[in-house]
């Protein structure tokens, strides 16, 4: 589809009043021919690999965005899941692959590095063992490493040795970062069904079924759906409503398509997927919590939330899909909590629980994220939040998240800040009712009946 003058001069007008933007061009590369028995070869590989690759990633998004007049927030990398390319590796510790992977971010000036991963919804290999291991020392020594373990699939059902496991990791994560504000657990997710050409952090990864380099791409326009909905008539139905969005969200595809095509072509690149998520940040009028409240709902959080939100998620894809023949990754709308203003004034103001945020999760793009919790919250009740939500991906065929920070030494009313795009989180209150017992019994949740599609 040819993209016409007058599309980008609409386009112009939704970024200089809107806060439409590129969020990320996301640059996925190969890392297989970096393996190793020797973990600091591994390392310098890895930053050879990554230096070279990247060299030009940043200069030509910055080149579009001079020629083109749209924002690209974030330059990031994604690279092949760790735990695969350690695996030859006879050390325990794999963080100085994070350390690595660290430097050669600075270096080329990317924003985030993902990948520091492990796929265990079967089983955990000894590699993976590793991985999950070295994470809180990775992450604590890292600025700009993410790190995510993919703990279950509607295929393969729920790995509950893992995902207990990985409720150690978070909390410890928290702790060797709590003088950053737990910023460790920040960069932390664990998924059910994560997908392999998710450009956004902390969960980007390059899959298997990847080219060597593939120039993946996120748009994000809340700002923009929020002005359309702002000029709609207040006795415009909800078919109306739903229309406008898929007009919307068509546009703003339309940006995305254009800017993933030049960056793939300048670099030299195969062009991967345009990921459409309504991704909010901290800026007033930039928040997912503002369109479900422009379409009606009295307060973000209130009665008629999930269904304004699968209102919202369904028809951002609808026209997403008209736009590109690319969409992919996650597209929808994200919920994350401390990244989005009017989510975090109906946390601070009682309308949002947690467990309101888990009943959204069945119908947005992803699940629980950047939700700050109580220092003191438990293992088991980490255990219980993660396995909820993995039960909801794996129930429903979706891919589901928690990015949980406990707030070492903090209460319910208090804040973790953050900065920049991931804002400050309010602390909000968790059901302290879990059970050791369902925690520690270990073993997988099988497989549900619906994923036996051939």
């Amino acid at each position: 589809m040819q993209i016409s003058p007058a599309e980008v001069a609409e386009t112009l007008a939704m970024v200089s009043q809107q806060n439409l933007d590129i969020r990320t061009i996301t640059l996925g590369l190969n890392l297989r021919g970096c393996t190793h028995e020797d973990v600091d070869t591994v390392a310098a590989k890895a930053y050879d690999r990554m230096a070279r690759a990247a060299e030009r990633l940043v200069p030509t998004a910055d080149q579009l965005e001079r020629e083109y007049g749209i924002p690209i927030v974030n330059k990031r990398i994604a690279v092949t899941p760790i735990a695969e390319v350690a695996a030859a590796t006879t050390a325990s510790d794999l963080s100085p692959i994070a350390r690595a992977m660290d430097r050669a971010a600075q270096a080329v000036g990317v924003d985030f590095v993902g990948g520091f991963s492990a796929l265990v919804q079967k089983g955990a290999s000894h590699a993976d063992e590793r991985l999950m291991s070295s994470i809180p020392e990775a992450l604590a020594t890292t600025d700009k490493v993410c790190a995510s373990v993919n703990l279950g699939s509607t295929r393969a059902g729920i790995n509950m040795d893992a995902a207990l496991r990985m409720a150690h990791v978070i909390r410890r994560c928290a702790e060797l970062t709590a003088d950053r504000d737990c910023i460790g657990a920040g960069k932390l997710v664990v998924f059910c069904n994560a997908v392999e050409d998710n450009p956004f952090m902390a969960g980007a990864f390059h899959g298997s079924g990847e080219a060597d380099e593939v120039i993946n791409v996120g748009v994000s326009g809340p700002g923009v759906v929020r002005a359309v909905l702002a000029d709609l008539p207040e006795d415009a139905n909800l078919t109306q409503v739903a229309e406008a969005i898929k007009a919307t969200a068509f546009k703003i595809t339309r940006a995305g398509e254009l800017m993933a095509r030049e960056a793939a072509q300048r670099l030299g690149y195969a062009q991967g997927i345009l990921d459409l998520s309504l991704a909010p940040t901290p800026a007033e009028g930039d928040s997912v919590a503002q369109i479900l409240e422009a379409i009606g709902v009295g307060t973000c959080g209130g009665p008629g939330t999930t269904a304004a939100l699968a209102l919202l998620n369904d028809a951002v894809k609808k026209g997403g899909v008209m736009a590109s023949s690319s969409v992919g990754g996650l597209s929808g709308a994200f919920i994350p909590v401390s990244e989005d203003a009017g989510m975090i004034r109906a946390a601070e103001c009682g309308a949002l629980s947690l467990e309101k945020l888990e009943a959204m999760t069945c119908v947005c793009s992803v699940g629980l994220d950047m939700i700050a919790v109580p220092g003191d919250t438990s293992v088991e009740t980490l255990l219980g939040i993660i396995a909820d939500e993995c039960a909801i991906g794996m129930i429903n065929n979706k891919t589901t998240a928690v990015r949980i920070i406990p707030a070492i030494g903090k209460q319910p009313g208090e804040r973790l800040n953050f900065g920049g795009l991931l804002g400050y989180a309010p602390v909000m209150p968790v059901n302290a009712h879990a059970g050791s017992v369902f925690a520690r019994r270990g073993g997988r949740i099988p497989a549900p009946l619906n994923s036996l599609k051939n």
